[in-house]
């Protein structure tokens, strides 16, 4: 007979002694069922036990005791104010080994914010900032002697640290400039613990990213230049850090620093270190670096804003001149000044050079650029093409000038747009994504890489303006195609800008009409009855083979990653349904699989039977929970929830849109629902079309045999290669 729903069974560890079964009764008070289980052993004031969760040393409180599920394993112990009463003394003691001890206890126990509330209100936050500000010079005395055993002990008080601060409940703004010093010496010394250095760099980067204040303090104790050495080596956590920092404080930065600091950098060759240790090194990128990376490229598009949104006044002479030196290069004019003849001869000859030029007006080409988006920008694109690819703008703006009229590509009208374009695609002035990883090597490979970007990008509009035979009239349309080959060309991810531009050249004009042509005919929906009949009898087929796909996706599981207020401190959960598709099997992991996990080391169990519903994006608790979280639009998109029993919950955020899809349709396919996701959608439509064209050969005058063909004699030796290129 199944125990009541209020109900569940568990085991209990004790140290030295039997476990024990027990049901619980969730409806009974917590401290009288660990005042039941102390008196099963004999052991007295009950108040100074508590009960956690075996796997996790997680303790259990009124607020959480509903996640203990039947079958779990618990474990009686002191409680969180007892340990931390004790930790408290224990890592103030004389001898080194037992304060390694407690500082190595104290780092695992605050993880739970539940002990974690109990050692800060001891103050036990100030003691280890004590600690790491003056109790550590002691300790160097004996590093000669000690080396191991005082890393340690530093690499321990600052995992306590970060984990204690990871709760949000002491505000950053409450640190010394002593604490700032002694942690920014840990990063600024060449040789030092890995453990040591990876905390250090966290806990600046936190700093910073937390309050104004501090990001000022940490910005007089660390350089660019201190950083850099981190990214020199081979450790990809440390490199990952690092960059984080330099984020950090790029981020941070008022606006007047940031031009600065981007100058700092571009002295110091961030780009070509970060070139050569990092994306050209012999590790694999992660996912997190991938995404800070991503960061640093976004904010160095970033300061391309200002000039971006800003207006060229049409008044300022230095700003003129520029377009005067336009005009010199490209038809090797001498300054206004040398020039000969009345001012109307020579304004008719500016009108007719700027007309040339593609400017839309001709008389003074100053206002083409008071659009804002792009502005100045557009013209520092311009020059910089002028003055570093001469020959290139040259034959550009001579080629159209010698077209006719209508034929004629506008250099100057198409530089502005394609800027605007440019600043689109690589959305300049946004704020970089929580969770995305869209970084390009290629942007890595040159000072001076969104002015190269426009180079290749004018060249090919050109290109494509001749392809298309286009006039005049036809300007957005041909804007329209070289953005789709743009994108075409950043979609494979090119690792250098001759690799992106080799790129564009297989993208022609010819074979993006071939790209269109395919995708219309592969999304063509034949519309004769015969036809509709024929797909209306195919598709619950299709959906089947899909619904099927999709369950041996679950069977297969996935590894979920616990969101938490600090990114890289990853916590890791799998779960997976059953080969019988009744059970669903999940726990917690110390870190990411490189397979699947069997079902016996997943210790909670969740039945089919008793799921009720499956809830989306801002409708999961979890997202409601968590005000930070629910303001991230693309955390918000990977959330879901089953509902079980009367108000349990199991959430999960995916990893990606991919996984979000399977698991959703996954779990709609077992209660018996539509699948909805945008993924189902693709499929339908890719396996539809398919087996329709398959249905709908011609096979006119084409013998099918009765019986298969028979398998051909195997070769005498195999010595042979076929080259598939």
């Amino acid at each position: 007979m199944p125990p009541p729903p209020d109900t569940v069974k568990v085991a209990i560890e004790w140290p030295g002694a039997f476990p024990k079964l027990m049901e619980i009764d969730q409806k009974k008070p917590l401290s009288a069922i660990i005042k039941e289980v102390c008196e099963g052993w004999s052991l007295g004031n009950h108040e100074n036990f508590a009960l956690q969760i075996a796997d996790t040393n997680f303790y259990i409180t009124e607020k959480n005791r509903n996640e203990i599920k039947n079958g779990s394993i618990l474990r009686l112990t002191t409680s969180p104010h007892q340990t931390a009463t004790q930790l408290h003394e224990r890592i103030q003691s004389s001898s080194m080994d037992a304060k390694l001890e407690a500082l190595k206890d104290l780092a695992s126990a605050s993880r739970d914010i539940t002990f974690a509330l109990e050692f800060i209100s001891m103050d036990g936050i100030s003691l280890l900032t004590q600690m790491v500000e003056s109790g550590t010079e002691r300790y160097q005395k004996l590093q000669k002697i000690m080396k191991p055993c005082f890393g340690d002990l530093l690499s321990f008080t600052l995992t306590a640290f970060v984990e204690l601060m990871d709760h949000g409940i002491v505000s950053w703004d409450t640190f010394s400039v002593a604490f700032i010093k002694k942690i920014a010496s840990y990063v600024n010394k060449s040789a030092m613990d890995t453990a040591v250095l990876q905390r250090s760099l966290a806990i600046l980067e936190s700093m910073v990213l937390n309050s104004q204040d501090l990001y000022h303090k940490v910005a007089q104790e660390i350089t660019i230049g201190q950083l850099i050495p981190h990214l020199q080596g081979t450790d990809q956590d440390i490199q990952t850090y690092t960059i984080a920092v330099i984020n950090a404080l790029f981020l941070k930065a008022p606006e007047e620093r940031r031009q600065e600091m981007a100058h700092i950098l571009a002295q110091k060759q961030l780009r070509s270190i970060i070139l050569s240790s990092v994306i050209r090194g012999s590790t694999p990128i992660n996912d997190e670096m991938a995404h800070q990376l991503y960061v640093l490229q976004v904010l160095t598009f970033n300061l391309l804003e200002d000039r971006m949104m800003t207006k060229m006044d049409p008044q300022d002479q230095a700003q003129r001149d520029v377009i005067f030196e336009l005009r010199r290069i490209a038809f090797d004019v001498e300054s206004e000044a040398n020039n000969g003849g009345s001012t109307e001869k020579r304004k008719s000859m500016y009108t007719r050079d700027y007309k040339k030029l593609g400017f839309i007006n001709h008389v003074n080409p100053a206002v083409d650029f008071t659009q804002i988006p792009p502005g100045m920008l557009a013209l520092d694109n311009m020059l910089y093409f002028a003055r570093h690819h001469q020959d290139a703008y040259i034959r550009i703006v001579l080629e159209n000038s010698s077209r006719e009229d209508k034929h004629e590509c506008p250099f100057g009208r198409s530089s502005i747009e394609l800027t605007k374009m440019l600043c689109e695609i690589l959305k300049v002035g946004e704020l970089p994504g929580e969770n995305c990883h869209d970084f390009h090597p290629m942007f890595f490979t040159h000072d001076r890489s969104f002015e190269e970007f426009f180079c290749i990008c004018i060249q090919l509009l050109n290109k494509t303006w001749k392809e298309m035979r286009a006039t005049s009239e036809d300007f957005n349309k041909v804007m329209q195609v070289v953005r789709e080959q743009i994108m075409r060309a950043l979609t494979l991810k090119p690792n250098s800008l001759d690799q992106f531009k080799s790129r564009l050249q297989n993208l022609s004009y010819a074979e993006i009409l071939k790209i269109r042509q395919s995708e219309r005919m592969n999304q063509e929906d034949f519309q004769s009855r015969p036809i509709l009949e024929l797909r209306e009898k195919i598709q619950p087929e299709i959906m089947e083979l899909i619904k099927q796909q999709r369950l041996n996706r679950l069977c297969e599981g996935t590894c979920f990653r616990k969101i938490s207020s600090r990114r890289r401190q990853d916590k890791f959960w799998y779960c997976r349904l059953s080969p019988n598709h009744k059970v669903l099997h999940y726990g917690d992991l110390e870190e990411s699989p490189q397979g699947e996990v069997p079902h016996d080391s997943l210790q909670d169990k969740l039945p089919v039977a008793d799921i009720k519903a499956v809830i989306t994006g801002k409708d999961c608790p979890h997202m409601k929970e968590k005000g930070a979280l629910k303001q991230n639009k693309e955390v918000l998109e990977l959330a879901f929830s089953i509902l079980y029993e009367s108000d349990e919950y199991l959430n999960f955020i995916a990893p990606d849109k991919h996984e979000y899809c399977v698991w959703t349709d996954g779990l709609n396919a077992l209660l018996g629902k539509e699948m909805t996701s945008d993924y189902t959608k693709s499929d339908m439509d890719t396996l539809l079309s398919m087996e329709m064209k398959l249905r709908l050969l011609d096979l006119e005058n084409i013998q099918i045999p009765e019986a298969p063909p028979p398998i051909p004699k195997e070769p005498s030796n195999y010595d042979f290669v076929y080259d598939c290129n």
